[in-house]
C-alpha cells in the first residue's frame, strides 16, 4: 500500500485522527479547515510526533511504537501551502538547491513547463508558477513519496488547472505516491484516485 496510516494526536481540545490504507496514486484528505488535514502531512512528514499509531509508506515503517524515523531520512517530498521558495534564488538556484543533477533538473523542468522561468525570481511568479516550481524542488529531493498541502489555494480556475496538470503529470510519469490536502470536493474529485473526509473531533475530558 502507498500510504498505510492509523495516528492520533491531541492539538489542543481537539484530536486529530485518521486512519488510512491508500493504494498508489492521488489519494486526497478533503474537509473544512480546523480538521487537522496539514497535522496529518506533518505527522507522515515526522513534523508533527503522533501521541499513538502508525505510519508506513510504500511498506517502510517511519513510525510507531519502537520506530520513528528522522525527518531527514524519511524522504517525504513536501510542498507547503505558501511555497516557501528562497527568495534571495532565481528559479534554476532554487531547483538545484539539493544538488540534483542538472539533466535532472532540465527533464523535471520539462514536465512541469517551468523551463522558461529558470531566470525568474520568485517574487515575479504568479502563483500558479510559484506553485510548480516548489513542486519541482520537493521531486528533485529524490522523494519516495510527494505531500500537497492545499497545492491550488488561492489560485484562480486557470492557474489551478495548470497545477492540477503538474500533479497528474507527477503521478503518470514518476509513479509516486501522493498525499494531497484540500478543502476544495470538486477539485478532489478531478483528480483523486482515492478520497478521505475528515471531520472534527472533541473528544471527552
Amino acid at each position: 500500500m502507498a500510504f498505510d496510516l492509523d495516528v492520533a494526536k491531541r492539538l489542543g481540545e481537539t484530536e486529530v485522527a485518521l486512519r488510512l490504507d491508500a493504494k498508489e496514486g492521488i489519494t486526497v484528505l478533503f474537509g473544512p479547515s480546523g480538521v487537522g488535514k496539514t497535522s496529518v502531512l506533518n505527522m507522515i512528514a515526522g513534523l508533527l510526533p503522533p501521541d499513538r499509531g502508525h505510519v508506513r509508506v510504500g511498506g517502510r515503517t517511519l513510525f510507531d511504537s519502537a520506530t520513528d524515523v528522522p525527518v531527514q531520512r524519511r524522504r517525504a517530498g513536501y510542498v507547503f501551502q505558501d511555497s516557501r521558495l528562497f527568495p534571495h534564488m532565481r528559479v534554476a538556484a532554487n531547483l538545484h538547491y539539493g544538488g540534483a543533477r542538472a539533466s535532472m533538473v532540465d527533464a523535471i523542468a520539462h514536465m512541469l513547463d517551468i523551463s522558461h522561468l529558470f531566470d525568474r525570481w520568485p517574487r515575479t511568479l504568479s502563483g500558479g508558477e510559484a506553485k510548480r516550481v516548489a513542486i519541482g524542488r520537493a521531486l528533485l529531493s529524490d522523494p519516495a513519496f510527494l505531500l500537497l498541502d492545499e497545492p491550488t489555494a488561492s489560485l484562480d480556475r486557470v492557474r489551478a488547472s495548470e497545477v492540477e496538470r503538474a500533479i497528474a503529470d507527477v503521478r503518470d510519469e514518476l509513479g509516486l505516491p501522493i498525499l494531497m490536502v484540500t478543502h476544495d470536493r470538486a477539485e478532489a474529485e478531478r483528480i483523486a484516485t482515492g478520497i478521505v473526509e475528515m471531520e472534527r473531533y472533541i473528544p471527552p475530558r
